[in-house]
């Protein structure tokens, strides 16, 4: 491992108004549910926030042309797509690109497609934009893999059909989808004439080695012309308190739609966020490495641990820092309020439309991890 990057050191995060701690202010639990790190960001980027702090202005800005060249650079060099500069649309956040692209899709009353269990945004942002949401179940294999059977987005889809929010990798079962998957899904969208939103924003976080993250826009033009991809640092660099996010849209009209969809409503990205956004792309590349690396050895420790619980299942996760574990078959009826009361903080299942599940955020020091499995495994077995 690099020791240039330290993932080990607990870092003290009260007083900083985080969400994440803050929700179990005054109380010995271990949170580990919304999808933040424990960890600092990469130097490289504390350095470039700290020049622009330095600096002292922080005037109205635009994203400057060096910007979407290292993120062009970094997404070609990585998964063999070339997006072009005209085509990137600036948001202050992924989930405010998932309602805008709602909202200049289809009208009132048309149907929004996609698969549950999912980040809940996915199941807001359609009624959000008075549009339906129609929820279709991802399948398990025996082994507990995850799947989206194409033909169960094809036999949800309607005549009001107009959207499919496709989040790949996968919040929260972890999955990479292979190109063949994508390939079926794709293939039903354009049959039926559905525009695709792709949420990558954890494209940086694949963990298995055999795995590769592939654009679903990759595949073809015509795929592409028909996708809006939502992409941002904030994961995979542990930035999401900086609000910077972007969507790639060849489709001249469709970006049409959504800028006016934007226009006067949803504000540029901060200053501060493009330039650590830049920092990111340009320079992050070695410390991504690493933390991917540590990342694995944690999912895989999460992965072990969960096997020993009687009546507990856990989602392999090949990409994100996710552990989606299944307490279906264990003597838990609230799961997430049981392991709360046993000091550590997971995230309900039932939120992401499938209750029985909890889902784990295991991007943390090794240290704190083994902490929360202990308190975990002993409501477990309690």
């Amino acid at each position: 491992m690099n020791t240039q990057y330290d993932f080990d050191s607990r870092i003290d995060r009260s007083g900083t108004w985080s969400l994440k701690w803050d929700r179990y202010a005054g109380r010995d639990v271990i949170p580990m549910w919304v999808a933040d790190m424990d960890f600092r960001s990469p130097p490289e980027i504390v350095d470039a926030l700290r020049a622009r702090v330095d600096h002292g202005v922080f005037g109205y800005v635009e994203p400057g042309p060096e910007l979407t060249a290292a993120i062009i650079e970094r997404i070609d060099s990585a998964y063999g797509w070339r997006p072009r500069p005209e085509w990137f649309v600036w948001l202050p956040g992924l989930v405010s690109g998932l309602n805008v692209v709602c909202r200049a899709l289809g009208e009132s009353g048309d149907d929004v497609l996609t698969g549950v269990p999912i980040y809940p945004p996915f199941l807001s942002a359609p009624s959000n934009s008075d549009r339906r949401c129609v929820r279709v179940p991802l399948m398990q294999d025996g082994d507990g893999a995850w799947h989206f059977p194409a033909a169960s987005l094809e036999a949800a889809v309607t005549p009001r059909s107009r959207l499919f929010l496709l989040c790949n990798p996968h919040n929260p079962v972890g999955r990479a989808y292979s190109r063949e998957e994508l390939l079926a899904l794709a293939d039903v969208c354009v049959r039926h004439d559905l525009v695709i939103c792709s949420d990558e924003i954890h494209c940086g976080l694949v963990l298995d080695e055999d795995r590769r993250h592939i654009p679903i826009a990759s595949l073809s033009e015509e795929i592409a012309a028909r996708t809006v991809t939502l992409m941002a640092a904030s994961k995979t660099f542990n930035l999401p308190g900086l609000g910077t996010a972007f969507a790639i849209v060849p489709d001249r009209a469709l970006r049409d739609r959504m800028t006016r969809v934007m226009k006067g409503i949803v504000h540029r990205p901060m200053t501060i966020g493009l330039w650590g956004t830049l920092a990111a792309y340009r320079d992050g590349e070695p410390w991504r490495e690493a933390l991917v690396r540590y990342l694995r050895s944690n999912r895989d420790l999460v992965e072990a641990r969960v096997a020993q619980w009687p009546g507990f299942r856990v989602t392999h996760a090949e990409a994100t820092y996710l552990a989606w574990i299944d307490c279906r078959e264990s003597s838990l009826e609230r799961p997430a309020s049981a392991f709360e009361a046993g000091g550590v903080g997971v995230y309900d299942g039932a939120d992401f439309g499938t209750p029985g599940f909890v889902r784990l955020n295991f991007a943390c020091p090794r240290e704190m991890l083994l902490e929360a499995l202990d308190r975990m495994e002993r409501v477990a077995n309690a």
